[in-house]
């Protein structure tokens, strides 16, 4: 299948519109528009393939499709023309094109979840969730405000966490330049004063002018190194099972972040579980997908055992009782839900109070690790002077008796 950009007139109103279309050919192309309504004016085949180079999309591209499709079917215009409306404002041309994409599915008569689910890299198995039950039921416009909603949030919490790393990332890069300066600048020439003074060095300066030395001549060997250990980390990291597995469970356990992450996990999954409930989606469906969108692969498989309880008839508080990696609060708040009928209600609610918690505890990031670094600094620091100064004010004195 190629795909065609086209310019085009609608029969009824005579208005001009734009957009893309898939066909085999130019002339499958035009047959397929003049079925859909239109008089073609141009077909042009577009190359480059989907993105044909103009970059990918962000989350940012999404979150502000979501809202403006949800504004659009939420006043009542039809789908098709909403989606036309969206492609025609969006500033993002990866987004354009993907719109485009998804408004020809559309108007060839492919539901909006069939739709979407070409574009798996862009659109997560929540948010395809979310497009099925919001159509199934009506409330297309609803589901797509609380994925709008979601993703803000997942957003700023996610630009917090950057942000409060910030702080203790500059005081690291102040202790690397600060040993560096030392090292290149000053360890050689205490050596220098020494060899002068056909004095020998003391042992900890001997190491300090060794390992400067070795920098000095192999530095390239310490960058490839380097490079190595940080792009084999990337590789097992995102290409294998068995590194993302150990990246996740590091997460979990990391002292003074391991209790973020957990909570995060945790809100993730009673803020997804919520969504997927209040749309309609069927629990074990909404537990599910509520589990893989914690996107922690030791998470998920604990977390997973639970279907296999509810699947025996149990209710969910039940099945996330006493669950690793899951924070007390939320069986407690699901078995008032279910007391009540409120579940998913009661859910948010769980997810609110977590979140919440890790605001607080995101804000004070820098307060727990900038001291932990500034006596790493000290001692770091201590060392080089107790190797460079103190032989210097040795040598003065021995030269002043």
């Amino acid at each position: 299948m190629k795909r065609f950009n086209y310019k085009a007139k609608e029969k009824d109103s005579g208005k001009i519109v734009k957009g893309n279309i898939q066909a085999e050919d130019e002339s499958t192309a035009g047959r397929l528009l003049i079925d859909q309504g239109y008089i073609p004016e141009s077909i042009t085949e577009e190359g480059g393939g989907l993105f044909g180079g103009k970059g990918r999309v962000t989350t940012k591209d999404r979150i502000m499709f979501t809202r403006q499709l949800s504004t659009l079917i939420g006043a009542g215009l039809p789908l098709a023309t909403s989606l036309r409306t969206v492609a025609e404002q969006t500033q993002s041309k990866s987004m354009k094109s993907v719109v485009e994409e998804i408004l020809t599915s559309v108007e060839s008569g492919k539901t909006l979840y069939d739709s979407f689910s070409q574009f798996p890299d862009i659109f997560n198995g929540v948010y395809l969730a979310l497009i099925q039950a919001g159509e199934t039921s009506g409330t297309l416009d609803l589901a797509l405000k609380r994925l709008a909603d979601q993703e803000e949030k997942d957003a700023a919490m996610m630009s917090k966490i950057r942000g409060a790393l910030v702080y203790p990332g500059i005081i690291l890069v102040v202790i690397i330049a600060v040993l560096a300066f030392m090292m290149i600048m000053v360890v050689p020439q205490v050596e220098n004063l020494y060899k002068d003074m056909g004095q020998q060095l003391p042992q900890l300066t001997q190491f300090l002018v060794n390992l400067s030395n070795f920098f000095a001549n192999f530095w390239w060997l310490v960058a490839l190194v380097l490079a190595g250990i940080i792009g084999g980390t990337w590789y097992a990291v995102k290409r294998t099972t068995s590194g993302r597995r150990v990246a996740d469970n590091f997460k979990l356990y990391v002292p003074l972040f391991g209790g973020l992450f957990r909570k995060l996990y945790v809100s993730r999954f009673a803020r997804t579980a919520e969504m997927m409930l209040a749309t309609g989606v069927p629990m074990l469906d909404s537990v599910r997908i509520a589990i893989d969108a914690t996107n922690n692969v030791v998470v998920e498989d604990e977390y997973s055992k639970s279907l296999d309880v509810i699947k025996g008839g149990k209710a969910l508080s039940e099945a996330l009782k006493d669950r690793n990696f899951m924070l007390p609060l939320v069986p407690q708040m699901a078995s008032i839900g279910e007391e009540s009928g409120k579940i998913d209600e009661m859910l948010g609610k769980a997810a609110q109070v977590y979140e919440n918690e890790l605001d607080e505890q995101i804000n004070n990031i820098s307060t727990m690790v900038e001291p932990i670094l500034m006596v790493i600094m000290a001692g770091l620091i201590a060392v080089v002077i107790g190797g460079t100064l103190l032989p210097i004010y040795s040598l003065v004195n021995q030269v002043a008796v």
